[in-house]
């Protein structure tokens, strides 16, 4: 196995990795993913035991135990350059020798549970609702730069969302996919789907404040879309990134979503904080 550059893997004067202020040995092989650094808290705040906690930049981590199950929970802040960022460094806590930089021979698997919030792209799909992804589309450009296969499947739900982006001919979707273990063991919470993740909140979403997005169809061109039972149901900003690097790194994923926002009726929820606490509680309890 060849060392590892101290240009490519930073490792800070105290033992810690670059970004994240970890050291080896002080996350769980269970890792609940949120976005808000001020969710860490909402979710911690459930633990029996609270073992470990620090916080760098937009990330912020608790390690501790819900039920006797040893758990962390990270901010990732928003978007998928921050998720390249988090899950090279979490893979890197538990799988590279920081001594010697080299891979370990053996290969520890992490579980990553998102709990997030998103947006519906159709009526079916209502507001106050669970979504778990099956499947996600990146509109962002994380995983074109790394060596990767796509399943049959996968390529051919990133074709469909490459037809339906007509009027965005420079976008080029990649197709990824959830653990198939974790969606049979978290699908009882919602409905199945398959959500696209955007680089932005406002154009990339198709939203116009001020500035006019080059397509004012694409959303609606998505929400067409499906595949076999699964539709294209949702929009956020991590999902797919996730299920690429956690894919590519040898872990599961699971992208849990709470649904604030209706696009198709243009609604948003009243009560997003209680949707969100509740999805938290089922989560710590089928993760447990």
């Amino acid at each position: 196995m060849s060392r590892i550059p101290e240009s490519e893997l930073i490792i800070n004067a105290d033992g810690s990795i670059y970004h994240l202020n970890l050291k080896p040995g002080q996350i769980a092989n269970d890792i609940i993913t949120v976005g808000d650094p001020d969710r860490v808290e909402r979710v911690s705040q459930h633990f029996d035991t609270i073992e470990f906690e620090v916080s760098k930049r937009e990330f912020k981590t608790i390690t501790g135990s819900y039920k006797g199950k040893r758990l962390t929970v990270i901010s990732t802040g928003i978007g998928t350059d921050n998720i390249d960022i988090v899950f090279t460094e979490l893979d890197a806590l538990v799988n590279i020798d920081f001594q010697t930089r080299e891979r370990k021979s053996d290969h520890t698997e992490l579980k990553f549970y998102r709990i997030g919030t998103s947006g519906s792209l159709i009526s079916e799909l209502k507001i106050n609702t669970i979504l778990i992804s099956e499947m996600a589309v990146g509109l962002d450009g994380l995983m074109h730069y790394y060596e990767r296969t796509q399943s049959t499947n996968e390529d051919i739900v990133a074709e469909i969302a490459k037809e339906a982006l007509s009027t965005l001919p420079n976008i080029y979707p990649y197709a990824t996919s959830a653990s198939k273990e974790l969606v049979e063991k978290f699908g009882k919470l919602g409905m199945k789907g398959i959500t696209v993740t955007a680089t932005g909140f406002y154009g990339p979403q198709g939203r116009s404040v001020i500035g006019q997005p080059n397509s004012s169809t694409f959303i609606d061109d998505l929400a067409k879309q499906s595949y076999g039972k699964l539709q294209f149901t949702n929009l956020e900003m991590e999902t797919a990134g996730i299920y690429g690097m956690s894919k590519l790194l040898g872990h599961q994923a699971i992208s849990i979503n709470a649904i604030l926002a209706n696009r198709a009726d243009q609604l948003f929820s009243k009560r997003g904080g209680e949707l969100v606490d509740q999805l938290i509680v089922d989560v710590l309890e089928i993760i447990k």
